[in-house]
């Protein structure tokens, strides 16, 4: 019935008729009509969008203990009005590699409770490739290659074996998706029945930590705005949330092979190849908070580093707010100077490097963000990084509403061009330039 709902609208119904119709005495408003025609397009775009095929590509070792929690989360996937998704709307890859433990005895014990059909796939990576990274880049691969041997699928998704997925992870990745980006990047929140068991000083720093995040996402969506990522959206690339096409991975020749990090590089190659990245908070996910990980460095690490130290540094991308707004407000500008919409020369002196600088990269066909990287790095004004701790956040939250309030009655393309005489971090200063 969906399907000839939408061929009537396409065909032209007098929903969606581009001509106005007389108003007839006790008939519908104009206004009213568009509505409901507004309406039928968004749930046929949403229907059109669930019928898209997905793998969803599922890295395991030793995860005896969680996967079935994980594939029983999808298990129950629905979609935005609450009806379950056909058991053929998706599958599921787990990629058991390198197990020690019954990791394959439990998936494939769940697997037979599924609807959807699940495939569990067992390899031994070599050393140098027995990782968390490489084993998600071919936990991908597998499902991007049954996806064409197949023929009937264009989307890849992947999570955590030690995460859970919302009920509607699926269809609000896909309507993300039947948007036109590329990629969509979840919002990932701990598990909360074992973050509060961390502590309520760890609870604290990290609540701390969410509302300047939260500040910060719409700081650099007001000053450097991306139409297919618009505010309100958040700043992070995790493995544990992603879905991108088969046309996009395949473009950037995969996920990027490296043993931690891997879900941040692939949307920055992504990106830097041109495709669109949505930061989405509709498509959500709750991960364990385990101190014991996989990969050195990683999130397990990072936690149990927090957790013994509770003013331990920030994330490295939380700077203070000042000195944020001016980096993103520079890059806006900069984007602007590379596509020709304003002077490179203006744009150099004001971020103080040689004026050689821009011509050379063009020459070099360096690409956006092979460019501004380079140009962070010349530029005084924006080479130098201070990583905050948790005990300077009440401050630079205030600073960070107070360049909110400023932002918010100016539009991106009237904001003045920074100027680093603004920038006294140390004073928590917050006029803005």
């Amino acid at each position: 019935m969906g399907r000839r709902i939408a061929r009537s609208i396409a065909a032209g119904s007098p929903l969606c008729s581009t001509t106005s119709p007389v108003p007839r005495p006790g008939s519908p408003e104009p206004a009213m009509l568009r509505g409901i025609s507004s309406a039928i397009e968004r749930i046929s775009q949403a229907m059109a969008a669930v019928t898209a095929f997905a793998s969803i590509a599922i890295p395991a070792c030793n995860e005896a203990e969680r996967i079935g929690a994980c594939l029983a989360a999808l298990a129950v996937q629905r979609d935005l009005h609450g009806s379950p998704l056909s058991a053929d709307a998706f599958e599921v890859l787990v990629f058991a590699n390198n197990c020690t433990d019954d990791t394959v005895a439990v998936a494939e014990r769940i697997a037979r409770l599924l609807p959807q059909r699940v495939v569990v796939a067992e390899e031994c990576l070599p050393r140098e490739m027995s990782n968390a990274g490489w084993a998600r880049k071919r936990a991908m691969d597998l499902a991007v290659d049954r996806l064409e041997k197949f023929g009937n699928g264009r989307v890849v998704m992947t999570t955590d074996a030690d995460s859970c997925v919302s009920p509607t992870w699926v269809c609000s990745n896909l309507c993300e998706l039947a948007k036109g980006v590329d990629c969509v990047a979840g919002y990932v929140d701990a598990a909360p029945s074992e973050i509060v068991m961390l502590g309520r000083g760890f609870l604290q720093r990290g609540r701390l930590e969410d509302t300047y995040l939260r500040l910060v996402a719409e700081i650099v969506a007001r000053c450097d705005p991306r139409p297919h990522d618009p505010w309100p959206n958040h700043r992070v690339s995790s493995g544990a949330s992603l879905a991108v096409t088969v046309e996009a991975y395949r473009a950037i020749g995969g996920l990027p092979a490296r043993p931690l990090g891997e879900d941040a590089a692939l949307t920055a190659s992504l990106e830097e190849a041109g495709f669109k990245v949505r930061h989405s908070l509709d498509v959500t996910v709750q991960t364990s908070c385990r101190l014991s990980g996989r990969a050195t460095g990683g999130a397990a690490d990072t936690m149990q580093r927090r957790l013994t130290d509770l003013d331990a540094p920030c994330d490295e991308d939380l700077e203070p707010a000042l000195h944020l707004t001016r980096r993103a407000l520079c890059r806006s500008f900069f984007r602007r100077a590379w596509r020709g919409d304003l002077d490179a020369d203006t744009f150099s002196a004001r971020v103080a490097i040689p004026p050689y600088l821009i011509p050379r990269l063009r020459a070099e066909e360096a690409t956006f963000l092979e460019a501004w990287e380079a140009i962070s790095v010349a530029s005084s004004a924006l080479s130098e990084r201070r990583t905050l701790r948790p005990s300077e956040l009440p401050r630079e939250i205030s600073a960070a509403r107070l360049v909110l309030a400023a932002l918010r009655t100016e539009s991106p393309t009237t904001t003045t061009f920074p100027s680093g005489r603004h920038d006294r971090e140390g004073s928590g200063e917050t006029e803005l330039a």
